[in-house]
């Protein structure tokens, strides 16, 4: 089963970078890719087991259920069920950790799935890269130094 990991230091506190992402479907708001994205069945954006059905800026269109959401750990853990890319049984976890030094914030996201051998590697690199790393990538311009 092949794992994704992708991390970086945002210089803001992480109570502000918790509100930004905490919402479930506050994609738009803060992904370079996500062109629009609205929550399944009048269930609110941090309500475990809501989905979330949302339009990438190329026209693709994917549905996730938030399957744990936790203000003390600063997470929330999720699960594809329809997307473009290959994959099976894929649950994410995207997190913040507090950095007191310069009162800052470490902030993961990672990636468990399932898919086909050969596909492996190019799924890796467009998970970790396209979608991960351009996320905080696009996090950290919107709220370092604040």
């Amino acid at each position: 089963m092949p794992r994704v990991y992708v991390s970086t230091v945002i210089a803001a506190p992480v109570a502000e970078v918790w509100r930004v992402i905490r919402d479930f479907n506050a994609l738009p708001a803060w992904t370079p890719f996500v062109r629009d994205s609205r929550i399944e069945g009048g269930l609110r954006g941090d309500q475990v087991g809501c989905i979330r059905n949302f339009t990438l800026r190329d026209g693709g269109v994917i549905r996730e259920r938030l399957l744990a959401l936790s203000d003390y750990e600063m997470s929330c853990t999720y699960a594809i069920l329809e997307s473009p890319m290959a994959v099976t049984d894929y649950i994410a976890t995207l997190g913040l950790v507090p950095v007191t030094e310069g009162n800052r914030t470490f902030a993961f996201w990672q990636a468990d799935f399932d898919c086909a051998p050969t596909q492996e590697n190019d799924l890796i690199r467009q998970i970790g890269g396209d979608v991960f790393q351009s996320a905080l990538s696009a996090l950290k311009r919107q709220l370092d130094g604040r």
